[in-house]
């Protein structure tokens, strides 16, 4: 049995810029994107600890801290570094002509 393929389109990749997330929400489904060092990561744009958007918080490499909790995750693979928070799930990301394209059916927790 072979694994649903769900790619979504989210933006043109020239409206990410590095060091400034943006978030954006499909359905009910919240996803932060982010550059850093030109590749682009997505992960859930929800703490796990309470409702704040990681995509209004700070990055540092690759690193973001939610802007309420001071929880830090890796936008790499969603793994809490800094709190005692679950971890986040992260997407896989494709740059197609330029434009940023997210599997939300093959979401990973950390």
């Amino acid at each position: 049995m072979t694994a649903t393929t769900t790619w979504q389109h989210l933006c043109a990749a020239a409206k990410l810029s590095e060091g400034e997330p943006l978030g954006f929400k499909l359905g009910e489904l919240r996803i932060g994107l982010y550059k850093v060092d030109d590749e682009i990561f997505a992960t859930d744009d929800v703490c796990p600890h309470a409702f704040a958007l990681l995509s209004t918080g700070f990055i540092e490499g690759h690193v973001v801290e939610c802007p309420l909790h001071g929880a830090m995750f890796d936008v790499r693979n969603g793994e809490c570094r800094a709190g005692d928070y679950d971890d986040i799930r992260v997407f896989q990301v494709e740059v197609r002509d330029g434009e940023v394209y997210v599997n939300i059916d093959d979401a990973n927790a950390g």
